[in-house]
């Protein structure tokens, strides 16, 4: 664990940064959220679900990515204000940012000012594009100008964005990374450094096998569902006789051979339409027809239980409801006495034996 001395200063709103600066708080350090004065806060603070009060000041969404931090409303282009803030900079180790390329320069905060009041400083930097491109990043544009929500969806479907904020999430992943090893290399050298980080290369970088799909074997890919170019049975969703749905992940052709034996039809393994997974590649349509019409006949439980015996990867659709009465999604539930009733989250772990201790997300004081 991170103690305490560690001073993490947050200078970034919504999702990627925060998410940054609780994962900071979760390994213990003490993470002070600046929040621009001239607008409010954190613009999440006003960002709420149907079914939550109005005058809430912590909704859900931003309940997400703040807990177990200090919340210090400043107006950074007041001198006085600014002035409160570079007294914490000469104290922290790492400042997390969200600026549009400029704006930081604008305001005196960006790493190059804040390095030479604090040398040891680590400057984290979420930018959209990169630091020669002006736009804010909106992770919507982002999915769509990276190939996700093109690539998301049914195949006679619209373009589908993801229910998350994927790319603010992957992005804050990378940030992380960064961090970390620029953490490792002060210990060695003593001075601080400047970490950059784009949403729309982290989405790029994110690509992965689709992005191979086209730089080396030329195939631009489609829309498919949850169905995998290369792989198949995998994340295609089969309904149950009790009308319940499950997705198979058959990385292999022995476990497509234990599947047909589950289902009740072994001779369909050595099929030469599906004995090989480029086979079944070959033959998708037919075989998940095939596969619909056998598992049609099992119960969801039943058949997940058979195959799990089995070692083949299969598992149920989940609602988000249904997530949370898993043991692994309970186990990393965090629970504060000073958080409001049913306010939950969840949380990194750090391996520790205490159970880890975060302050519920702060209200906004002015």
């Amino acid at each position: 664990m991170i103690g305490k001395d560690m001073l993490v200063l947050e200078l970034a709103s919504v999702l990627a940064g925060p998410s940054v600066g609780q994962f900071f708080a979760e390994l213990g350090a003490r993470v002070v959220k600046i929040e621009n004065a001239a607008t409010n806060g954190d613009v999440t603070r006003r960002w709420k679900l149907s079914s939550e009060p109005a005058d809430t000041d912590t909704p859900a969404y931003f309940c997400a990515a703040n807990w177990g931090k200090e919340s210090l409303p400043l107006n950074l282009s007041d001198a006085t204000d600014l002035q409160h803030f570079y007294a914490l900079v000469k104290q922290a180790d790492i400042a997390i940012a969200s600026y549009k390329p400029g704006d930081a320069e604008k305001l005196h905060t960006d790493y190059s000012s804040l390095q030479k009041i604090n040398p040891r400083l680590i400057y984290g930097h979420l930018t959209g594009y990169g630091t020669d491109d002006s736009r804010a990043g909106y992770d919507a544009v982002i999915q769509a100008e990276s190939g996700f929500m093109y690539l998301n969806g049914e195949p006679d479907g619209l373009p589908t964005k993801m229910p998350v904020a994927l790319i603010d999430l992957l992005a804050a992943h990378q940030l992380k990374e960064g961090l970390l090893v620029a953490l490792l290399q002060r210990e060695r050298t003593g001075q601080g450094q400047y970490v950059h980080v784009s949403l729309m290369q982290a989405a790029v970088s994110a690509l992965a096998n689709q992005a191979t799909g086209w730089l080396v074997a030329g195939y631009n890919p489609q829309r498919m569902g949850s169905g995998h170019p290369s792989i198949v049975p995998y994340g295609t969703v089969y309904t149950t006789h009790d009308n319940r749905q499950l997705v198979l992940a058959i990385g292999d052709d022995r476990q497509f051979e234990r599947l047909c034996t589950v289902l009740g039809a072994p001779e369909m393994a050595h099929d030469a339409r599906f004995k090989t997974n480029y086979s079944r590649v070959q033959n998708r349509q037919e075989l998940n027809e095939l596969l619909g019409q056998l598992i049609a006949k099992h119960t969801r439980q039943q058949l997940l239980t058979a195959l799990h015996k089995l070692h083949v990867p299969a598992g149920a659709v989940n609602t988000v409801a249904d997530v949370f009465e898993l043991p692994q999604a309970r186990e990393m539930l965090l629970e504060s006495p000073d958080a409001k009733p049913g306010v939950r989250q969840i949380a990194f772990k750090t391996g520790e034996e205490e159970p880890l201790q975060l302050t519920p997300p702060p209200a906004y004081k002015t």
